[in-house]
């Protein structure tokens, strides 16, 4: 089986880069488009303008230093590194993402070999995870929730991997890297529930604290202070965020809550998170999980309360989750892809050989399914913005000087239209933005999508003359 694992781990990583080639030189459309933009705009101001990384810049920062802090920018400061070395090319940011995703297939295995001792089990857990169609869609897009899940899942891995040898430096492996998954996202910082619970349960079952209780304890959870200094000191800048307050603000009726349940329970779970492919694996490990006695083993009760932690954070932000964050549901993938894979190894040892061929033919049809329901979301014919942006991207870019102080809108997302045009200024998404004062702080063209709006004779008086009209774009030169 060690001969066979890593041509498989490989023949893994060959069908992904196959799946994903023709993706790797478009721009950014699609689901979740404004989320790329953000992330992929972060790395170009480090990029172009300050490499330091504290300093994550936005370009809706109006005559401003655009400083907007939110999640630790290490993926960002990275992939920006690499600009410095060779040029600034989206591709860049796609193959790094990618590669992060392989390493995230990679340290699946691991963690599913670390905690069964099954090479079969981990690469069946491996290829299913890798063919989630929302992990497989995001493996090329820029995402934080990308890095943050990488760096969690090795965290378990390590954590795991140091229950088997007891080493103290993978120990401190495992700590770091939790660290660096909360740092780049803060709901992976649930995964720290793992050694939480696990020394709980050493103590109890040693009857008291000992000296190696409190060094390992130490090993694993000194790093936790980063995330914590981080957050602790940047979300009292959060303005009009809503992630903070999950439910305890919610906006919407309960019915509407529901809603969300039931389409994530019956939709998103299994379509996206798992596969339809998956769905059987994934019923048949809870079977298993009984039948096995599995409640008897010593991680039982780990993964137990590391789900019920993940499940709390879901209900906390199911209002902000709604039916189209499925990124924000990261945090199942570890815990999800146990049960598929333990599901998946005791079907194909089943005696039963109709279970068996029925299996192999799901575990076969997973990249399959996969295309078929990400297909769509690299169409650059519904790039999920007005089209004209993308078509025209190039002559916006240079209709005026790079550095000119812009007002762009309409644009709710405050970062898709910036991010094409590649300026800087002030954004807008309602009908009356005071033209006036963003003129008297520095603004000097205005670039207007009429596409859902059409400019009131107030605004045209505050502009020279248009200077460029491409589709529904129209590019205006301010008067001083």
């Amino acid at each position: 089986m060690r001969k066979y694992k890593w041509l498989l781990l490989i023949g893994i990583a060959m069908i992904s880069l196959l799946m994903h080639f023709r993706h790797f030189n478009k721009e950014l459309i699609s689901w979740h488009v404004w989320r790329q933009t953000q992330t992929q705009s972060t790395i170009n101001n480090f990029y172009e303008e300050d490499f330091n990384i504290l300093h994550p810049k936005k370009n809706d920062r109006g005559s401003g230093d655009g400083l907007f802090q939110m999640e630790f920018p290490l993926m960002q400061w990275l992939v920006a590194g690499l600009y410095k070395i060779f040029g600034s090319h989206l591709i860049i940011t796609r193959i790094f993402m990618f590669i992060v995703g392989l390493f995230s297939v990679l340290g699946m295995y691991q963690l599913l070999n670390a905690v069964f001792k099954k090479k079969k089990l981990a690469l069946i857990g491996a290829w299913a995870f890798n063919f989630s169609p929302c992990f497989f869609y995001y493996t090329i897009n820029p995402l934080p929730d990308n890095f943050a899940l990488c760096c969690s899942i090795w965290g378990l891995t390590f954590f795991f991997t140091w229950t088997n040898n007891q080493k103290k430096t993978t120990l401190l492996w495992s700590g770091l890297f939790l660290s660096i998954g909360a740092l780049c996202k803060l709901p992976f910082i649930i995964y720290y529930l793992v050694p939480f619970v696990y020394f709980l349960m050493k103590i109890r079952e040693n009857k008291g604290i000992k000296k190696e209780h409190i060094i390992s304890s130490i090993l694993v959870f000194a790093a936790v202070l980063f995330p914590l200094l981080w957050y602790i000191s940047v979300i009292p800048t959060w303005k009009g965020n809503g992630i903070t307050n999950g439910v305890l603000d919610n906006q919407v009726p309960f019915s509407t809550v529901l809603d969300y349940l039931q389409h994530n329970l019956v939709s998103t779970l299994p379509e996206s998170l798992l596969n339809y492919g998956s769905v059987l694996f994934f019923l048949a490990g809870f079977y298993f999980l009984f039948r096995n006695k599995a409640y008897r083993n010593k991680y039982f009760l780990v993964f137990l309360v590391l789900g019920l932690g993940v499940l709390a954070y879901f209900l906390f932000e199911i209002n902000m989750i709604a039916k189209v964050h499925d990124y924000y549901l990261f945090p199942f993938y570890p815990f999800l892809f146990i049960l598929v894979a333990y599901g998946a190894y005791y079907l194909l040892e089943s005696k039963a050989k109709l279970l068996k061929y029925v299996s192999i033919i799901a575990l076969l049809s997973l990249p399959v399914l996969t295309e078929l329901r990400m297909a769509g979301r690299w169409n650059p014919e519904k790039p999920g913005f007005n089209k004209d942006l993308l078509v025209y991207k190039e002559e916006l870019r240079n209709a005026v000087p790079k550095n000119a102080l812009c007002i762009a809108g309409n644009d709710i997302s405050h970062f898709i239209m910036f991010y094409y045009i590649d300026k800087k200024g002030w954004c807008f998404h309602d009908s009356n933005p005071d033209i006036q004062k963003m003129i008297k702080e520095g603004a000097e063209y205005l670039y207007l999508d009429t596409a859902n709006m059409e400019p009131t004779p107030e605004m045209i008086s505050y502009t020279e003359k248009m200077i460029l009209e491409r589709g529904s774009i129209k590019v205006y030169k301010l008067i001083k």
